[in-house]
Formats: structure tokens, C-alpha cells, sequence
């Protein structure tokens, strides 16, 4: 069978069944079921064997112990993030988690997580920064290219010390040849990504489909039409060219967390 057909009797999209093929996306149990009726497996063992190894592939993450505390969807994406080989993001409010500070990324929970215990935030603050092993490893590490609005870094986040050491904190991990910040100022004026801010992903198979993220405030999206993903991919064109070259957004971001307040 063809990857559409099997998609088809699946009742999901072809892209699904890609990201399964290969080991982006940890089926859930009962597609692993459907998948076994489809591909025509009645060895009670061997369904019994492989129904497991759904059950327990789901566990695996690092992050599964802190699922309580993320936003639905957000361990979903934590997966795709680690099996990326490279991702462009641009962030209009605040500072991307995976280059956020301690304190700052805390100062940002706690605004944002109102309803969250410290508990709570204390883990949600763990799991932003086990994330950003993946800027630091030494072997392959995720190639980041992030733009800024300038807004992020003026905005004033957990008070001077806490966001003149993030704003040094970025111009330091600029210097990490897998890491390129860069910044849209105010004077560019309007641009294409004033919707929203976003992630894509792109993965190391060259066959592997790119795919968008879309972050809410309680929720999140992972679209897989084609084309929107084609669609985020020209907005990350657009605020691109229109942003400081890489070695300006170091000096721009420098000036700025000199001047904090």
C-alpha cells in the first residue's frame, strides 16, 4: 500500500503517517492497533508485543514526568523540537525559551501561568531549560535561527539585573556557530509576521515534510497542510530580510542591555 492509502484508511493525513514511518511522532496505542488491522496483523502476540511498545514508546520523553504542568499539544511538539535538525522561530514579545535565561524564563512564567503553584512553575522553569540542551550538545546540535521584534528587548521582564543579563545572555549565545539572532527593529515598520509569532521545524531526512508550530496562551497547533507551511515559510522569508544583518543584532542587542534603566 501507498503512504496516502494507508492514510486513508486511517482516517489522517499523509504527513501523520510519515512523521510515524519515520520515528518523528509516537503513534498513539490505538492508531498502533488500526495500523495492525490495516497491514493486516492477527499474530495475537505479535500484536500484543508491538501494542505494548506504543504504550511504552509514549513514556520515554525526558518530559513525560512534567505533562501535568504543559499546555496540551506542548509535549507533542517537545518531541518534534528534539528531532529537528533545524528550527526558525520569530518571536514579537518575549525571548525564545531555548535562549532564556534562568530568571527570565522564570519572571515569564509566572506572569503568564497565573493559575500554576510554585511547584508547578518551578517545573514548568526545568523544562524550558532541559530544552535548550539541544542548542548545547556537542554532537548535532539544532541549527536556531530566531527573529526578534525589537519589543522583546525593550520590554522590561523580571526588572533591570534579570533582563540586562538576558540581553548580554543572547549576545553570547550568538557566538555558537549553530545560534543566529537576529532583530527587526521599529524603524523597518510593518512586516509580514505581525499575526503571531511561530516555529518551523525542519528535519535531517531530506524527504521529511518541514512543519509550522503555533503556541497559544493554553493551547497549541501543529498544522500539516502543505501550503501553510509553505505559507509561514514566505513570512519567515519577509521578517528575514527585513531584520539586522546577524552581526548588527549583536550590536543592537548589546547597546540595548546597556542602557537598561
Amino acid at each position: 500500500m501507498s503512504r496516502g492509502e494507508v492514510a486513508e484508511r486511517l482516517g489522517t493525513s499523509e504527513t501523520t503517517v510519515f512523521r510515524y514511518e519515520k520515528g518523528q511522532h509516537r503513534p498513539k496505542p490505538a492508531d498502533v492497533a488500526a495500523l495492525l488491522d490495516i497491514y493486516g496483523v492477527t499474530d495475537r502476540a505479535v500484536r500484543e508485543e508491538l501494542l505494548e511498545m506504543a504504550k511504552d514508546a509514549r513514556k520515554r520523553g525526558w518530559w513525560h514526568r512534567y505533562r501535568r504542568t504543559l499546555k496540551p499539544g506542548f509535549d507533542s511538539y517537545i518531541g518534534l523540537e528534539a528531532a529537528a535538525s533545524v528550527i526558525r522561530t520569530y518571536q514579537p514579545q518575549v525571548v525564545p525559551g531555548l535562549l532564556q535565561t534562568a530568571d527570565y524564563a522564570r519572571a515569564v512564567i509566572e506572569e503568564t501561568a497565573m493559575n500554576f503553584t510554585p511547584t508547578e512553575v518551578d517545573e514548568k522553569v526545568e523544562v524550558r531549560l532541559s530544552r535548550q540542551g539541544l542548542i548545547q550538545r556537542e554532537v548535532d546540535p539544532v541549527q536556531f535561527i530566531a527573529v526578534l521584534d525589537e519589543a522583546v528587548l525593550r520590554r522590561l521582564v523580571g526588572g533591570p539585573d534579570t533582563m540586562r543579563a538576558q540581553l548580554r545572555h543572547l549576545a553570547e549565545v550568538s557566538k555558537r556557530p549553530n545560534v543566529e539572532v537576529r532583530v527587526i527593529p521599529f524603524s523597518a515598520g510593518a512586516h509580514a509576521a505581525m499575526d503571531g509569532p511561530f516555529c518551523l521545524l525542519g528535519f535531517p531526512e531530506t524527504d521529511a515534510p518541514d512543519l509550522v508550530y503555533l503556541e497559544q496562551s493554553i493551547s497549541a497547533l501543529v498544522p500539516e497542510d502543505p501550503e501553510e507551511v509553505r505559507h509561514y515559510t514566505l513570512i519567515f522569508g519577509n521578517v528575514l530580510a527585513k531584520a539586522h544583518s546577524a552581526v548588527e543584532s549583536v550590536a543592537f542587542i548589546k547597546a540595548i542591555a546597556d542602557n537598561v534603566p
